[in-house]
């Protein structure tokens, strides 16, 4: 499971290891047109030679594995619904998390 906790990504730890692997980093791109913020590992350099992307850091949230990535500037800067909350998700086959805000 996704969720928006305090303007933070909280990814469970089997979605975070099958997306991020043991990247300690991601890439992330918002795109308004489209509600989607994609967000891909450290590891995956093609993307962001395909998207104009930022990097943060991937934080552990705890000893069972789950993550946290800082989203508050992007909801911010898109005047986007900041209410805890599930997230809707899609894990592409390319290692990319593309996730509805």
């Amino acid at each position: 499971m996704l969720y928006l906790k305090n303007s933070n990504l909280l990814i469970e730890a089997a979605l975070a290891r099958d997306a991020f692997g043991n990247d300690a980093q991601v890439s992330l791109v918002y795109y308004p047109d489209r509600n989607a913020l994609l967000v891909a590992g450290k590891s995956k350099a093609f993307f962001e030679k395909l998207h104009e992307t930022h990097w943060v850091i991937l934080k552990e949230r705890n000893l069972l594995g789950d993550k946290l990535v800082s989203i508050r500037d992007i909801l911010l800067d898109h005047d986007l619904d900041d209410t805890d909350r599930p997230l809707l998700y899609e894990l592409k086959n390319t290692g990319i998390l593309s996730i509805t805000l």
